[in-house]
């Protein structure tokens, strides 16, 4: 594979994610980015910075693992795990969320993302109440095994 700038600097800035580097970001995405994750709709770099910086404001620890990185044209497509620590959820106890990210270039910068990931596995599950009806219902719809 040929080496990327672009999306060797979006995935570095990712792997060292925290509530420092929130700014630097900005070198990422078009001022008029669109970014659509399981949770939220932003457009817009300026509301997309402000995103990140009150996500991470509020947790202990984010920090991704990157997987496989592909680009063909102005189309990318990045694996990851994200680790996220937050006081209100499991107890604070790490998670463990998989997902992927579909990026658009334009140029240099990103101008479209959107991130695929299970929700549940990250919020719902992990709330007192509601955790605790999803899990439930998660196990009522397994299929079960049977003796054919």
């Amino acid at each position: 594979m040929r080496q990327d700038p672009a999306l060797e600097a979006f995935c570095h800035a990712f792997k060292n994610l925290d509530k420092t580097c929130t700014r630097d970001l900005e070198n990422l995405y078009t001022e008029d980015v669109s970014f659509t994750d399981s949770l939220h709709h932003v457009e817009g770099r300026d509301a997309l910075i402000r995103y990140y910086a009150e996500m991470l404001d509020n947790v202990t620890e984010c920090r991704f693992d990157i997987g496989h990185c592909q680009r063909e044209g102005d189309d990318a497509c990045v694996d990851w795990i994200m680790y996220l620590k937050h006081p209100r959820l499991a107890g604070g106890r790490r998670l463990e969320v998989m997902g992927c990210s579909r990026l658009t270039f334009h140029g240099d910068r990103v101008c479209r993302q959107r991130d695929y990931f299970d929700a549940g596995a990250m919020l719902y599950e992990h709330l007192p109440v509601l955790g605790t009806l999803i899990r439930w219902l998660k196990r009522r719809m397994r299929p079960t095994s049977s003796p054919h």
